[in-house]
């Protein structure tokens, strides 16, 4: 029974819950990507050069036979493979860098510091405290 209360702190746990919510919604994603790299991009790069369909380009290295299947390298599906990845990798990476802008933005507002060291006593006074009340000093304005 412990094992399954261990589970169950394991499951409910914050960062496995939104670990398990970004990999549905990236599988999700990616199939919109493929579909646009299949459906929109690849079309009219393959009308551009001449009517060529992507999905169907292959180097056969052995015709088919009444026993066995040809073989072929798809390098067409690898192509759209590689600009599927490319679309995703770049909307990851402007995902990441907008969050990570806007942490950079709530750290400088944090960063501020509220108290100062007074230059006569070095007791820790409030940033804005035009004197001491430790040893009474007069200081400058921040």
């Amino acid at each position: 029974m412990e094992i399954l209360k261990e589970f169950k702190e394991f499951a409910v746990r914050g960062n496995v819950i939104d670990m398990a919510v970004g990999i549905i919604i990236g599988s999700a994603f990616g199939k919109i990507v493929s579909s646009l790299v299949q459906d929109v991009i690849m079309p009219p790069i393959g009308l551009i050069m001449g009517n060529v369909d992507f999905a169907h380009l292959a180097l056969t290295l052995r015709e088919k036979t009444d026993t066995a299947e040809a073989v072929t390298l798809k390098y067409g599906v690898f192509i759209n493979t590689i600009l599927d990845f490319t679309i995703v990798a770049f909307a990851i990476f402007m995902l990441i860098k907008q969050v990570n802008r806007l942490k950079k933005t709530e750290e400088a507002v944090a960063a501020e510091p509220a108290t100062k060291e007074c230059p006569r006593c070095c007791s820790t006074i409030p940033v804005k405290a035009m004197r001491c009340p430790h040893c009474t000093s007069e200081l400058q304005a921040a």
